[in-house]
């Protein structure tokens, strides 16, 4: 019996199709194995709340070391080509240690940094590291800050390259008096970075970003917070939020966009006009005013039980919370868990905790980018 050519054909096209999609399926499944044999979260059964009770677990080959093997590269430099895995690294083998620009980058224990296009189709958090942002009056301060975009990178990059340098313009025009107001100081920067975005010569109504940032120096920790991102302090073994999430359904941030003329809709989440998920952010102009740029302000004096602080965007506060995220954290700069990454391997322990961090992320299901900055408060 003679066979039909264009039958032979589309028959060996569904082959070669049915034989790809088992490939992709089977390299789904490895990472998903892979990611559940080497990060595993048990419930502890005495208490109901799952987030506080999770523990890491991994293998335990012996000396009480918990190994975590991280599959986070990329399956080539082109990022077009990650949604076989749905991962791709953005900027890992950035030095975990900065000096100001004109400076050469040196190794440094004190921080580690690690941000992810994750599972979607585009990079829009940024992430900063200046040490030795500025020296006023004999105290030198640190500046790490995370920035969440959405509609598109370009506020997010912006605030990168802008904001910790207006944060200097304004300390330096405060003057020398007694000391830095830093709520002011702050609120003056925020707003700033907000104009330069919205009115430069490219600007976008419809693109923003959250930022929350952290100057760590002469004894205190300043945190400045605008959006859903977040920063958590680790003291005497105990999660402290330094900043609080701006959600539209936030009793008090309801009121205020109710007040402005404004409504939270719950369209998927609530969301401020049925648009966007955060109340607070830099940028989105067309919002406004129902969606501010004004930054929550914290500032915490130093104590010899602060250990480490942690900043994120909600790529990672959505699927982890504050306690197990800084159990992971300390776990990891006490040497109890390494990771067998090639990329972290020679990279300082603070390091290897985002790495973990952002690994355990994703293995909950996390969608997002995710970007995560561990400080070592004791080695700064």
């Amino acid at each position: 019996m003679t066979s039909d050519p264009g039958e032979v054909s589309r028959l060996t096209v569904i082959r070669t199709k049915d034989a790809r999609r088992r490939r992709l399926e089977i390299r789904r499944l490895k990472y998903t194995f892979e990611t559940m044999m080497n990060i595993t979260i048990t419930e502890n059964s005495n208490n109901g709340n799952k987030d506080q009770d999770d523990l890491l677990h991994g293998s335990k080959p012996s000396h009480g070391l918990t190994e975590i093997s991280l599959s986070l590269s990329s399956p080539s430099s082109n990022q077009s080509t990650s949604a076989e895995n749905g991962i791709v690294l953005a900027g890992f083998g950035e030095k975990t240690c900065m000096k100001n620009d004109d400076a050469s980058t040196s190794t440094c224990t004190s921080h580690g940094l690690l941000s992810v296009i994750g599972r979607r189709c585009e990079m829009e958090d940024a992430v900063k590291v200046e040490l030795g942002l500025m020296a006023k009056g004999g105290e030198k301060f640190d500046f790490y800050g995370v920035y969440d975009g959405h509609g598109g990178s370009r506020v997010a990059e912006e605030c990168k390259e802008r904001l910790h340098k207006l944060l200097v313009e304004e300390i330096v025009e405060e003057g020398s008096g007694s000391g830095i107001d830093w709520g002011r100081t702050m609120e003056r920067c925020f707003e700033k970075m907000d104009e330069e975005v919205n009115k430069g010569r490219m600007a976008e109504e419809m693109v923003g970003s959250t930022a929350v940032v952290a100057v760590v120096g002469n004894g205190k920790v300043v945190v400045a917070n605008c959006g859903d991102s977040r920063a958590v302090l680790s003291r005497g073994g105990v999660a402290m939020p330094l900043s609080f999430d701006h959600k539209p359904d936030r009793p008090d941030e309801l009121e205020r966009v109710e007040a402005a003329g404004g409504r939270v809709i719950n369209w998927n989440g609530y969301r401020v006009l049925g648009v966007l998920a955060t109340s607070r952010s830099i940028g989105d102009q067309y919002l406004k005013p129902f969606v501010i740029c004004k930054p929550e302000v914290t500032v915490r004096e130093v104590t010899n039980g602060d250990e480490f602080l942690i900043l994120a965007s909600d790529g990672l506060w959505d699927v982890v919370s504050n306690e197990v995220a800084c159990r992971v954290v300390r776990r990891c700069l006490n040497g109890q868990i390494r990771s067998k990454t090639a990329d972290v391997l020679n990279q300082n322990r603070a390091s290897e905790a985002a790495a973990v961090l952002v690994e355990l992320a994703m293995s909950r299901g996390s969608k997002d980018n995710i970007s995560v900055i561990v400080v070592e408060l004791g080695k700064t």
